[in-house]
């Protein structure tokens, strides 16, 4: 009986024995099906530069695979697990697999920044821990998936910047950790949903750029009293402004660009506001007295409504001046009287245009209203301009004059601020990035940024340089910017006028069929590029911009947008297409279509993801081209050119090759483009001699 009993009990050591070693062998290797999860994802996603290429074998977690982040320790299972996806800006196209939803122990998600299209996976969902999900900036189309609401620990989403349609989700009032909601800049469509106002923790909702045709904006929004930033600009909203004294620490208002109706019946603003802008609605009514005694204000705009009545009095009343800018825009209304109100502090000058005071902009705005034409007794003259003038700052200081710092490989600069004298030193760039911040200037807040930095940092203060821009520097960028946007302001309300006076462009377009080149319209190319948006830009030229766009299949295109000053008749446009029609080569850009529609010309071509030659051979490329691409490229570009000169037709010359106009396709195949300064090549005549002179004078950009 004891060798039976002895026999038992070893026979239960070496069970024992073994799966201590199983334990400790899954214990240094990641989970199996996340493996198997993440092979998934690599391959539904296209990495053009290669960012994922120790992808392909071994373990995850155990060597250290490009942007996957484990955590440090074994889970129950006895598994490691990933954390992160940290696949942030790294040109990635394709789509996202749905086996992301294996991923169950992940807290961060980003694929920001990228080029990926295709719907969101619904299988998002499963990843209860998922803490993050970042998503901005891409080509994602589809609905946002109803599973995404019920994430129990999603605090931050970002799916802004997409070409996401439908409407927003229910099941996003059950996302009770949810702090900020970005889902601006996309084709979401339905209503505003008032089950967000139930979100206990929500600080920032901007839903900017969408189309939200024919509802309001619910009433229980004003009653979200953790909010801090509502931004819902450009949605196509109607109703009345929103009443938001309900919500004690808002600091930014947006609701411009909509349909909103009706007098600005609104109570008080919280102290903390900085940012009101309600310009481009149909208001109507006076200014009310809530807008004055705001101590924080940088900007209120109400321009482009219909309001009557008096200036605001007393609308600085409490306005700390110390280290603030702020901008009152009251253009295009129906406001006929100042009286006296339009009097600021003594030690406070304010003009409609830009005035340098203490390092510090302020501007008021009163162009297009029936004051400026009945009350210049009260000297409104300067407020009522309708382009800004440069005031000059008078601003300068005296310098040490130093020997300068040593020119070399390493970039030494000198610090004029630093303790020691005609000190010379090697910056380090950081750059900070702020996501939908709730406050329109930076500057009250520098001195508080610049000491977090130092203490942080464990530097001296004379050590932070913010910027680096001189004050006359920072004025010339925010008037040029002013500048624009008035510039733009007159160029739309031209275009809008045009279309309600004039018949559309169709009727003057010259029908033509070009086999192999579709004729796109306007519609299509503005939704495909995000209604031509400067995210989706690429690339700009005397012609133009240049934009990416995806078509309604998936093609990835680039849009060649012509300027207004570029615009060409009818007939010589479609003369250039019908020639571009008949070059085909290996090694040219190939044109897949038009649009001559609504005063726009644009060129639709193949998309080449890796750029243009230059970019390549610039010095801040990540990774220089060797010897043998280079050597294809320049084979390719030449027989490209050669095609051109011997056996087009007609033969063409191109006159303005450059790195910038030769484009290399995802197999690194180099193709020449940009064809706007291209000219008929001489032929022979009937007899067999070619004319005697023909200009081949190089144009376009010296090198």
């Amino acid at each position: 009986m004891v060798w039976p009993r002895l026999l038992s009990f070893l026979w239960f050591i070496i069970f024992g024995i073994a799966v201590a070693h199983l334990h400790s062998t899954a214990a240094n290797i990641t989970a199996p099906w996340e493996v198997h999860a993440l092979k998934a994802v690599r391959g539904s996603l296209i990495d053009p530069q290669g960012y994922l290429g120790n992808w392909n074998g071994g373990d995850p977690c155990m060597e250290n695979w490009s942007y996957v982040i484990c955590y440090n320790t074994t889970a129950r299972d006895g598994y490691l697990h990933l954390q992160e996806l940290q696949l942030l800006q790294l040109n990635l196209e394709g789509t996202l697999a749905p086996e992301l939803g294996q991923l169950s122990h992940m807290q961060t998600m980003d694929f920001m920044w990228n080029s990926i299209s295709g719907c969101i996976p619904k299988e998002l969902g499963n990843i209860t821990s998922l803490n993050l999900l970042l998503l901005s900036g891409n080509q994602l189309n589809g609905t946002i998936p109803e599973e995404i609401g019920f994430l129990p620990n999603l605090s931050r989403i970002q799916i802004d910047q997409n070409l996401i349609s439908g409407p927003i989700p229910k099941s996003f009032a059950h996302l009770n950790k949810i702090k900020y909601l970005l889902l601006d800049n996309n084709n979401l469509s339905g209503y505003l949903p008032s089950e967000l106002s139930q979100l206990p923790k929500i600080l920032i909702i901007q839903i900017d750029n969408n189309n939200f045709s024919g509802t309001s904006i619910p009433s229980s929004y004003g009653n979200i009293t953790t909010l801090l930033k509502l931004s819902l600009r450009n949605c196509s909203l109607e109703g009345s402004v929103l009443d938001v004294s309900g919500i004690p620490q808002l600091g930014y208002l947006d609701l411009s660009w909509n349909h909103l109706r009706g007098p600005i019946s609104v109570g008080r603003f919280a102290g903390s506001i900085t940012t009101i802008d309600l310009s481009h609605n149909h208001l109507n009514g006076s200014i009310p007295g809530s807008f004055s005694g705001l101590p924080n204000l940088q900007i209120l705009s109400l321009d482009n409504n219909n309001i009557d009545g008096s200036f605001p009095p007393n609308v600085w009343q409490n306005v700390d001046f110390i280290n603030r800018t702020l901008i009152l825009d009251f253009q295009n209304n129906s406001l006929s009287n100042l009286s006296n109100s339009l009097l600021p502090p003594a030690n406070v000058t304010i003009l409609y245009a830009f005035q340098f005071n203490h390092s510090l902009l302020h501007i008021i705005r009163l162009y297009g209203n029936p004051v400026c034409a009945t009350q210049s007794q009260l000297n409104t003259s300067r407020y009522c301009q309708s382009t800004p003038v440069v005031v000059p700052d008078g601003y300068s200081h005296e310098k040490p004059i130093c020997v300068p710092c040593p020119f070399g490989d390493i970039p030494y600069e000198a610090n004029p601020v630093s303790p020691i004298p005609c000190f010379c030193a090697v910056p380090l760039n950081v750059n900070y990035e702020l996501t939908s911040p709730i406050f329109w200037d930076f500057l009250p807040y520098q001195v508080q940024f610049q000491n977090y930095l130092s203490s942080e940092l464990s530097l001296s203060q004379y050590q932070i340089d913010k910027g680096g821009r001189s004050r006359g520097a920072t004025i010339g960028i925010i008037m040029a910017a002013f500048v624009a946007a008035a510039i733009l302001l007159l160029l739309f309300t031209i275009i809008i006028r045009r279309r309600r006076s004039s018949k559309k462009r169709y009727d003057r377009r010259i029908p033509m069929k070009i086999d192999g080149v579709k004729d796109f319209t306007f519609r299509q190319l503005s939704h495909g590029t995000n209604d031509f948006s400067e995210s989706a830009a690429i690339g700009r030229g005397g012609y133009g911009k240049v934009y990416r766009g995806v078509l309604a299949d998936g093609t990835i295109v680039a849009v060649k947008r012509a300027q207004k000053g570029s615009l060409q008749g009818s007939k010589e446009f479609f003369t250039e297409i019908e020639l571009l029609s008949r070059l085909h080569h290996r090694n040219l850009v190939p044109l897949l279509g038009y649009c001559d529609e609504q005063d726009e010309q644009m060129l639709v071509y193949e998309f080449m993801p890796n750029g243009t030659l230059r970019e390549h051979l610039s010095v801040r490329t990540k990774e220089p081209l060797d010897f043998p691409a280079r050597l294809r490229i320049a084979l390719g570009s030449s027989r490209g050119i050669l095609y051109l000169h011997t056996e087009a037709d007609p033969p063409i010359f191109h006159r303005d090759i450059k790195a910038s106009n030769i484009l290399l396709d995802s197999k690194w195949v180099a193709k020449v483009a940009d064809f706007g300064l291209s000219r008929l090549a001489p032929v022979p005549e009937i007899e067999g001699s070619a004319p005697g002179h023909a200009s081949t004078v190089v144009k376009g950009t010296p090198v």
